[in-house]
Order: C-alpha cells, then sequence, then structure tokens
C-alpha cells in the first residue's frame, strides 16, 4: 500500500512548475514523483511511476496538453486528471472533462483552491469553479426539448484555441506567435474551421467567433 498520494506535475514553464510542485508536498500526504514539461515527457513519466493523480497545463509549447488528457485517459483510466490552466474556464473546462479530466484550476487561483479541487476529486467528484457549476446547471434546466448542437463542439482542440483567440480580436500573426506556430499553419487551421463551421470568408468566421466568444462569457 502507498504511503502517499502521488502526483505528476505537467508544465512547461519550470517557475510554474515548481510552484505546483510546492504546493503539493506542503501536504504531508501528498508526494509529487515525477515532473514533465511535454506529452512524450509526461507519457514516459507515467509509465515509470503510474501515480494517482495528474496535473496538467493545456498549453504545453506546441503541444496541447488536453492531448496527453485524452491519452492517458485511454492508456490509464484509473489515474486522476486535473487541468491547471491559464485559459478561461468557461471555454475549455467541459472540452477538458470531455477528454477526461476530472477538474478545472485556473491558474490564477489560489493554492487553497488548486488543493480543494484535489480534494475533490481524490473524493470521486468533479471539480469546478462554483461559477461554472451554476453556468452548466442553468444550461441543463433552460435548454430546448431538442436542443441544437453548438458546432464549435465539432472542431479539435487546436482549432478550438485558434477559434477563440480569432473571437478575442487577435489576427493571424498575433495567433501564430501565441501559440508557436507558424503563419500558414493558423491559416491552415483557419481554413479548417470555415470549412467545418460552413463560413464563407475570414471576415464572417471573425464576426462569428466573436459573437461565439462573448455569448460563452455572458
Amino acid at each position: 500500500m502507498r504511503q502517499h498520494i502521488e502526483f505528476v506535475v505537467v508544465d512547461d514553464h519550470p517557475l510554474f512548475r515548481q510552484g505546483l510542485v510546492s504546493v503539493i508536498q506542503n501536504v504531508s500526504r501528498y508526494k509529487v514523483v515525477g515532473e514533465a514539461s511535454s506529452i512524450a515527457e509526461a507519457l514516459q513519466v507515467i509509465e515509470e511511476k503510474l501515480p494517482q493523480l495528474l496535473l496538467v497545463d493545456i498549453a504545453l509549447n506546441r503541444e496541447n496538453g488536453l492531448e496527453l488528457v485524452k491519452s492517458v485517459k485511454a492508456m490509464y483510466p484509473d489515474i486522476l486528471q486535473i487541468v491547471v490552466s491559464m485559459y478561461d474556464e468557461v471555454i475549455y473546462a467541459s472540452t477538458a472533462l470531455k477528454a477526461g479530466a476530472k477538474g478545472y484550476v485556473m491558474k490564477q487561483e489560489a493554492a487553497e483552491t488548486l488543493l480543494e479541487a484535489v480534494d475533490t476529486v481524490l473524493k470521486g467528484k468533479i471539480y469546478l469553479s462554483s461559477a461554472m457549476h451554476e453556468r452548466m446547471l442553468d444550461s441543463m434546466f433552460t435548454q430546448k426539448t431538442k436542443p441544437e448542437i453548438d458546432p464549435v463542439v465539432l472542431l479539435s482542440v487546436r482549432e478550438q484555441e485558434v477559434f477563440r483567440l480569432i473571437g478575442q480580436g487577435f489576427g493571424v500573426s498575433e495567433i501564430a506567435e501565441a501559440l508557436n506556430l507558424s503563419f500558414k499553419t493558423i491559416n491552415v487551421y483557419r481554413d479548417n474551421i470555415r470549412r467545418k463551421l460552413s463560413i464563407s470568408d475570414a471576415g464572417e468566421l471573425r464576426k462569428y467567433a466573436i459573437k461565439w466568444t462573448k455569448s460563452k462569457e455572458m
């Protein structure tokens, strides 16, 4: 039997990762047994250590942490996962839960909030902020008998990232810089998004993205 609840922390920013490790190990029954900054490193550490809980960021240099969440869910379904991200919970929490996470905490939250999330998930429950819980409950009770499917859910995780940034008013070059991708790659993602959403041109895509993003912030 393990004496501690063992964690692996995945974040590409060393200082923030060290901060997470410090917060976790301030609790005597918790122990961080591994760290990683990429999906490949994380999968190697997870295979070696088989932790009980994984803390993972969405933005891992040029990779998307939600792809790691999906892989871990498929390969190690007993490992609990919490996403700790700077990205807006309103936009990304549901995607993270669908990928296999059991909780979502934004990076600007206090250490106590992260520990509350860990405690909640270890008890077998889902952790979201109280505001997000209310939003999801409200959505459940106010939806129509045959609710319309949000076409944005058809986008891949990376396409949703690009779509969100378009909706926040960023241009292609700014998005490329923010995601550490090439200008050409962002244009490919943008074209894929237009095709999946049946939108005719870049101008209409921008209008739709801005409207969608504002609706999620209400």
